[in-house]
């Protein structure tokens, strides 16, 4: 990738196409020190008070820098290399890392382990990459202190509070508000598909686990909607249209919100899953649709439930998963209490906070 300039023009080569740059595009990004806040890389100037019909007058391209003189009588100096990486960065965005599916063979995925210095270390990046990759990471050997969940999601971003409070904890109650402050086993779901937003990333972090039982389970829900995409055409089409309620109710709120069972983006591909049987509501229309929605709710639910595609692993005791709420389900399997204590804490942070540190570490390591 290069930039060539032709008299008046500067273009950008990919090796594949050529394209002209703008030139209002360059002309905006004057880096001069009446222009350009150095420490917060502001603008000291509105471009939308500025004439965008202008043209550059001069060039002068030498020792990978360009010196631009604009029709308007300003001119600054920038590097190639900048005009370069900026193209890459909306070309190559840290979310557009692509998603790797996985099913139940998916039983030998890495641990990070966890070290005071993580949040600004390259292995914090690497965390991260896998974590969009695959939809969640594992650490090990993070402090058991109470509340060290909160330190850690502000470490990446901040934290997203919900009516559960800042962070919340899960352990077997009595008159609980949630079956996860129960023994009982839980089928994979979604966390949360009453709210709007949804939060989009969950963290669980394992402070005592001394039974035997309740492992957690984590499916893909984007390896099972390609399934459906692939196999059964017309469920995965009433799937991605039909919108549900889904409603949480307890003594001081009550939450709403609908969205179809597999949401796909702009490109009509895959964005997000929620599912949670126990708290979703199937719309009032024509029965012979409604036929076809059972059949296909039914049927995801086989999918998400079958050992195929399901993983199942101990959380011990300084464990940390973080899991895309958006992509994955997760739940865990039946434990006795008379056998010891379980106690996780978990918090939620949303994907400008992931996406946020991932772009941090890729300036700081020029990755």
């Amino acid at each position: 990738m290069k930039i060539e300039v032709d008299s008046k023009k500067v273009f950008i080569n990919s090796g594949y196409t050529k394209e002209e740059i703008h030139p209002f595009w360059l002309r905006e990004r004057i880096n001069s020190d009446d222009a350009l806040d150095k420490g917060t890389q502001q603008r000291l100037f509105d471009p939308t008070s500025l004439n965008s019909d202008i043209n550059i007058d001069k060039i002068e391209k030498q020792n990978g820098f360009l010196q631009l003189f604009f029709t308007d009588g300003t001119n600054y100096k920038v590097k190639e290399d900048h005009i370069i990486s900026e193209y890459k960065s909306h070309h190559l965005d840290p979310i557009s890392i692509e998603k790797v599916m996985w099913n139940s063979e998916f039983n030998s995925f890495q641990k990070f382990k966890f070290d005071a210095d993580i949040f600004e270390d390259k292995k914090m990046y690497e965390l991260l990459v896998s974590f969009y990759k695959y939809g969640f990471v594992v650490l090990s050997n993070v402090p058991t202190e109470d509340n060290f969940i909160i330190k850690f999601a502000n470490s990446i971003g901040s934290v997203r509070r919900t009516n559960f409070g800042e962070f919340f904890n899960v352990r077997s109650k009595a008159n609980p508000n949630d079956l996860a402050y129960t023994s009982l086993a839980l089928a994979p779901h979604t966390d949360n598909p009453y709210r709007n937003p949804v939060p989009c990333v969950q963290l669980l972090h394992c402070i005592i686990n001394k039974v035997s039982g309740g492992k957690s389970t984590l499916v893909d829900g984007y390896t099972v909607s390609e399934k459906i995409k692939n196999d059964y055409p017309d469920y995965y089409d009433i799937l991605t249209n039909v919108k549900v309620k889904f409603k949480f109710t307890d003594k001081t709120v009550v939450l709403e919100d609908t969205s179809e069972l597999i949401k796909l983006d702009g490109n009509k591909e895959f964005k997000q899953v929620r599912f949670s049987p126990r708290l979703d509501y199937a719309p009032i229309i024509e029965k012979s649709k409604l036929d076809l929605f059972y059949k296909a709710r039914n049927k995801i639910s086989e999918l998400y439930n079958s050992e195929n595609y399901k993983i199942e692993f101990k959380l011990g005791e300084g464990d940390l998963l973080m899991m895309d709420n958006h992509r994955l389900l997760h739940g865990r399997t039946v434990y006795d209490v008379n056998e010891g204590d379980r106690f996780l804490q978990g918090c939620y942070i949303d994907f400008d906070s992931t996406e946020g540190k991932l772009r941090h570490l890729k300036r700081k390591f020029n990755l």
